[in-house]
């Protein structure tokens, strides 16, 4: 097989084929890395990164900047959530309450550190404010967390 053409690969990702996934830590109320006394950036492991990167998938609009145009995890699937459309748009009903927990869902499903998104719970959505919380089974197990976007 020529080593310059790329074949599509048929294996699904396992613990054993996954690294540890590491993220520099967040403070999600102040909005800024969180450091150690020593001054240096935190490094969060296993779903406490998992949670930065979903914090900062859900920040990223997807499609904008072409520097994620090529996804992290997944050469397919580009990163980020497609939410943009929503903002300063009065969506309180049901029917965008599904279309945005859809478009969340597709944008984080692409990570291969998760096996499945349990639940996306909308508790506002307001005109430029959206509040909720994701559930979901990670390669090290069960995470919940709360998000204002």
């Amino acid at each position: 097989m020529n080593p310059f053409v790329l074949g599509t690969n048929t294996a699904t990702n396992t613990t054993q084929d996954l690294p540890l996934l590491q993220e520099y830590g967040w403070d999600f109320i102040h909005d800024t890395f969180t450091y150690d006394t020593a001054g240096k950036h935190k490094i969060v492991t296993e779903n406490e990164a998992l949670k930065v990167w979903i914090y900062k998938a859900l920040r990223t609009e997807r499609y904008r900047y072409e520097a994620y145009k090529h996804g992290v995890y997944n050469d397919n699937a580009e990163y980020g959530v497609e939410l943009e459309r929503f903002i300063g748009k009065q969506t309180n009903n049901k029917q965008s309450a599904t279309v945005i927990k859809r478009y969340i869902e597709d944008g984080l499903i692409v990570n291969p550190y998760i096996t499945k998104i349990n639940s996306v719970d909308i508790t506002e959505c307001s005109n430029d404010k959206l509040i909720l919380t994701v559930n979901l089974t990670s390669v090290y197990g069960n995470l919940s967390q709360g998000y204002t976007i």
